[in-house]
């Protein structure tokens, strides 16, 4: 169950795990100053420090858009991890989370639910350049078939960065993306772009608005910035260098750059490489997680170096805060990749930036693999961290979002097993079935029994049939049927 804080007799509601009421603005409000006067749950100074410096997206509160009638989710003001099976709405909230937070559709905008006759909003709380409560009112209108932002300037949330699964990426730059309104209808640098929106190609290639003598190279790609801060700005290079070793696997396998190469006989352009512990690769050519390792350590430290430039031309202050969305965090990474990726941006983010990002960084990443949730057990605060489970619903027809009590698992059979992923057995659906029929016979519950594993023998059939010999289920196999002389 999750409460919100309650100051003042003032009146809030309850959210269960069954549940979920539309939030008030007083929610919100009281959330943040129970925050502000460290009423925690742990008690945490730190924290607490923390939570009220850092916090960028505090709620979502949905109604008649997305997979239910009603959803809503509160964050952590540091990392937040979502979990669920497919097509319940993980990745939906994220792009919910991107428009809150920069007013711009990451790709298609959201739709209301079909067959749905209700007035479809977005409600969210966010944490502004003020540091005071903003609770804002998306509407969507039917007649134009758009998403209606709400009034006024909007708050601005720092630097946001959106890795999405189709390869591309998502970037919102306060300095470069905030629009300041002077008139009625004229706008500071009317030709700066919402947000910068790239292809997975584009990460790569560059990424250009206009045509002609009209065009303007919004970024030069990882390709061409890769050569370049390789040989003029030996600085940015430095940089890029430490961050793709600190989001590497492991120390046998350092992302290393090495010298480039030129391995087209059309192209004349050198490529940038990769030595590996195999030899030195070309970087279109390494492995799909890599590359996908690759883009992030670019656009971080193209995010940070470019947010930098423009603050400087615009004589202004650079952010101290960043939101990371990150969907599905384990796309093409082996294990190994696996169980280091999230603390590993955790620390680059933080030493490596520590002159922009003097607070720590918001982090909203999806997840289907259980070695993700362990890695982070030894890091995961219940002040600062939110495990969010997505459960369908079949007979309301719709999907509940829980906030899951934080508990160590230990390792990945644990946390399969877990209300995170909810499997019975940490095995193959045969396996799982067989033990399940054993458990039954051993408690004497023969209604249910499968029809094809009624007798102890035809249960013992299928065990050695789907389990290997050392499988921890057959001592009490075994000795269930020495007590019971079957």
């Amino acid at each position: 169950m999750l409460r919100p804080p309650l100051l003042d007799g003032a009146a809030v509601p309850v959210i269960t795990n069954n549940q979920w009421a539309h939030i008030p603005e007083s929610w919100c409000q009281n959330m943040h100053r129970a925050v502000a006067s460290g009423a925690t749950k742990n008690g945490n100074a730190a924290a607490v420090n923390v939570a009220r410096s850092s916090l960028m997206i505090d709620y979502i509160s949905l109604e008649h858009v997305g997979p239910s009638a009603k959803m809503a989710l509160q964050f952590g003001p540091r990392l937040n991890l979502l979990t669920g099976d497919n097509g319940l709405g993980k990745t939906f909230v994220l792009d919910i989370a991107w428009w809150a937070l920069t007013r711009t559709w990451a790709g298609p905008p959201a739709m209301p639910r079909w067959g749905d006759k209700g007035k479809p909003t977005i409600e969210y709380c966010l944490w502004g350049k003020s540091k005071k409560t903003d609770v804002l009112v998306g509407k969507y209108d039917r007649q134009t078939q758009s998403w209606k932002p709400p009034q006024g300037r909007p708050p601005m949330p720092g630097l946001v960065i959106y890795v999405r699964i189709d390869g591309g990426f998502s970037v919102w730059d306060p300095a470069r993306n905030y629009w300041k309104k002077l008139a009625a209808r004229e706008f500071e640098h009317p030709g700066r772009p919402s947000a910068f929106q790239f292809t997975q190609d584009q990460v790569w290639k560059g990424l250009q608005t206009g045509e002609g003598n009209g065009e303007t190279v919004l970024c030069n790609g990882l390709l061409r910035d890769w050569i370049l801060w390789q040989f003029q700005k030996k600085d940015l290079f430095k940089v890029l260098t430490e961050v793709l070793a600190g989001l590497s696997p492991h120390q046998d396998e350092v992302l290393r750059p090495g010298e480039p190469v030129r391995s087209s006989v059309v192209d004349v352009r050198d490529e940038p490489t990769l030595e590996l512990p195999y030899g030195t690769v070309p970087v279109t050519v390494a492995s799909a997680g890599m590359r996908r390792m690759l883009a992030l350590a670019y656009l971080l430290v193209w995010t940070w170096s470019e947010h930098k430039a423009a603050s400087a031309l615009l004589h202004q202050p650079t952010t101290d805060r960043l939101v990371l969305l990150i969907d599905e965090v384990e796309a093409h990474l082996h294990p190994q990749w696996q169980r280091v990726l999230l603390p590993a941006v955790l620390d680059v983010i933080g030493k490596l930036y520590s002159d922009i990002f003097k607070r720590e960084v918001q982090i909203l990443a999806t997840t289907h693999a259980p070695l993700v949730l362990a890695s982070v057990e030894s890091r995961f605060n219940t002040d600062l961290d939110r495990l969010i489970t997505f459960v369908p619903r079949k007979r309301e027809r719709d999907v509940a979002v829980r906030t899951e009590e934080w508990s160590k698992q230990g390792d990945v059979l644990g946390w399969l097993v877990s209300d995170a992923f909810g499997l019975k057995q940490a095995r193959s659906r045969e396996a799982e079935r067989a033990i399940e029929a054993a458990e039954a016979f051993m408690r004497q519950d023969m209604a249910a029994l499968p029809k094809d594993l009624r007798t102890r023998e035809q249960i013992h059939k299928e065990l050695l049939r789907v389990l290997p010999g050392h499988d921890s289920f057959w001592p009490r196999w075994i000795v269930a049927g020495e007590e019971t002389g079957r």
